[in-house]
């Protein structure tokens, strides 16, 4: 099954700020944690990060859903430069409700100069046919107040100037 969850805002910064933030500074800014989800702490093998068909393993502080350590892989799948970002979240460590991968967009679009409109959005695919309807609840509440989080992340990481970690 597939459950997509879709949220958007304005920023109000330059177009490249919108679009190299939340995918090239530090990602623990961005995921500070939410509920059950736990705080990423950092990241490793990232040497390439950025690029596509490059992917990076995303540790975690512990949780009640985590023992903490190694949570993921992110990969880039796709990177069209100020507009569109595509990378999918896998090999997660933990159980996560019968998912298998998250597949995250992260689109943006120069509306006027420093007004730039951001799509950001996540397609969950899961693989236990019984838990269907808790995986469409999860994506459609849980899932959307957390990218909303991430969003607000994102927006003060763009605005302060945080440096790229990666190019």
């Amino acid at each position: 099954m597939i459950s997509k969850t879709k949220v958007s805002t304005i920023y109000h910064c330059s177009l490249e700020r919108a679009f190299k933030t939340p995918m090239l500074c530090d990602v623990a800014k961005v995921h500070t944690g939410y509920g059950l989800m736990p705080k990423v702490t950092h990241c490793t093998e990232d040497d390439n990060w950025g690029k596509p068909g490059y992917s990076k393993k995303v540790f975690v502080a512990k949780s009640l859903t985590q023992n903490g350590g190694w949570a993921s892989n992110d990969k880039v799948i796709e990177r069209i430069e100020n507009q569109y970002w595509k990378i999918e979240v896998s090999e997660f460590q933990s159980w996560m409700l019968g998912f298998s991968k998250f597949v995250g967009e992260w689109k943006t679009t120069e509306l006027e100069p420093d007004k730039i409109l951001i799509e950001y959005s996540y397609t969950l695919h899961s693989d236990v046919l019984l838990l269907y309807p808790l995986n469409w609840l999860f994506a459609k509440t849980f899932w959307r107040t957390y990218l909303k989080q991430s969003l607000e992340n994102i927006r003060k990481m763009a605005y302060n100037n945080e440096p790229y970690l990666y190019r």
